[in-house]
């Protein structure tokens, strides 16, 4: 049972691990096509401006402004968790605000 129960942990995390390279790969892929700003720079960028962990990221259409914005949600030093967008194309920091737990 015990072996199974690993074998099982084992599988979902290497499963989870491909979903996130291939979701960064793709972010990275598309940003390359747009000709936007790398993800590794907005990573740097948006840790730069609230320091801790980033825990997703996204790559975002502003259909409404207009442009791309890549989206991070970082667990910050203070233990709570924040939302930061970083403007794709220009690699400024366009927002940072307090990621609300409601539970």
């Amino acid at each position: 049972m015990k072996t199974l129960m690993s074998a099982s942990v084992m599988t979902f995390m290497l499963l989870s691990g491909h979903a996130i390279a291939d979701d960064s790969f793709e972010m990275q892929r598309q940003a390359e096509q747009l000709g936007l700003r790398s993800l590794e720079e907005a990573q740097k960028k948006a840790l730069e401006a609230k320091p801790g962990i980033i825990d997703d990221a996204d790559l975002e259409n502003r259909e409404f402004l207009g442009g791309w914005d890549y989206e991070f949600e970082i667990l910050g030093r203070d233990g709570k968790e924040w939302d930061v967008k970083i403007n794709a194309e220009t690699g400024e920091v366009r927002d940072i605000s307090r990621d609300w737990d409601w539970f």
